[in-house]
C-alpha cells in the first residue's frame, strides 16, 4: 500500500482547520501521514490540532509565506505521494485518498488531479462555484487551462527530481509548479472525474482586482522561468475560463 503525505499549511486558522482535520481523519485509506505546517499562530489552532491524534507532525514557527511553508512540509514528508490541503479546505468525502490511490497503482502515473467546488465560508454545503478540470492535453496550458491545485497529488520522487515551489512567486507558485511539471517536463498525469475538495471561497489571488493583476504578472513570470512562451491570449484566457465555474450552480 502506498503511503500518502498530506500537508496542511495554516496561520490563525482556528475557525476552519477543524473541518480540514476531520476530513482527513475520516478518510477510509489506511496509510496517511498528515503534516501541519503552522506559521506561529496566536489563536487556538494548536489546541484544535491536539484533538486529532492522526496528525503525524505539527510544526509551528514563523515562515516566509505559504509556499515556503509548503516546501517545509514536502521536506518533512515520508510518503510515496504528496497532497496539499490547506486549513480553509476539506475533502468532500471519506474515499478521496482511496480513489486517488487507485490511479497510482499504475507505476507510470506521476500525478493525479480532480475537480473542486468553491463553497460558502460558513456553510460548506453551499456551493458557490464549480471547477471541473477535464482531461489534460499537452497544449491546454496555452489555452488558459490549469487544474485546481488542492486536488493535485504528486509522487514525492517528482518533487525530489524536478523541484518544489518557487518562493520568488507570492501568489502563482502553484501555477508555476504545475506548468513546469505538466508542460515543461511532461510528467504522466491522470484525471479523476470526481469532486474531491471543497474550498472556501476567497483565495489570495482573486481577493481584489489589484491581486488579480499581480497574479497575472506572476503567471507571465512562471512561463519565463521555465523557458516557455505563452500565446498572446493565454494569460487573458486563464481568468476568463473561470466564468464557466459559475454556470449551473
Amino acid at each position: 500500500m502506498l503511503k500518502f503525505s498530506i500537508i496542511t499549511v495554516s496561520y490563525n486558522a482556528a475557525s476552519t482547520i477543524g473541518d480540514t482535520l476531520k476530513s482527513i481523519a475520516d478518510q477510509s485509506y489506511d496509510s496517511i501521514e498528515h503534516i501541519i505546517i503552522d506559521g506561529a499562530s496566536s489563536d487556538d489552532t494548536s489546541a484544535i490540532v491536539a484533538n486529532f491524534p492522526h496528525v503525524a507532525s505539527y510544526v509551528s514557527e514563523k515562515d516566509k509565506g505559504i509556499y515556503h511553508a509548503m516546501n517545509k512540509g514536502i521536506e518533512l514528508a515520508t510518503g510515496d505521494v504528496i497532497g496539499i490541503l490547506n486549513a480553509d479546505d476539506l475533502y468532500s468525502h471519506c474515499d478521496v485518498i482511496t480513489k486517488v490511490a487507485e490511479f497510482f497503482e499504475d507505476t507510470t502515473i506521476d500525478a493525479v488531479y480532480a475537480d473542486l467546488n468553491f463553497v460558502d465560508w460558513v456553510d460548506t454545503s453551499k456551493v458557490k462555484r464549480k471547477w471541473r478540470s477535464g482531461s489534460y492535453k499537452i497544449n491546454d496550458f496555452y489555452w488558459g487551462w490549469m487544474p485546481p491545485h488542492p486536488t493535485f497529488f504528486v509522487r514525492r520522487s517528482v518533487y525530489l527530481n524536478l523541484g518544489m515551489f518557487n518562493t520568488v512567486l507570492n501568489s502563482s507558485a502553484d501555477y508555476e509548479l504545475m506548468l513546469r511539471l505538466l508542460l515543461k517536463y511532461e510528467i504522466k498525469t491522470a484525471y479523476l472525474q470526481d469532486v474531491i475538495v471543497n474550498m472556501r471561497q476567497g483565495g489570495k489571488s482573486t481577493a481584489s482586482l489589484k491581486n488579480r493583476f499581480i497574479a497575472n504578472q506572476e503567471d507571465r513570470m512562471a512561463w519565463a522561468m521555465n523557458g516557455l512562451k505563452p500565446h498572446y491570449f493565454t494569460l487573458i484566457l486563464k481568468p476568463i475560463r473561470k466564468i464557466k465555474q459559475f454556470i449551473n450552480i
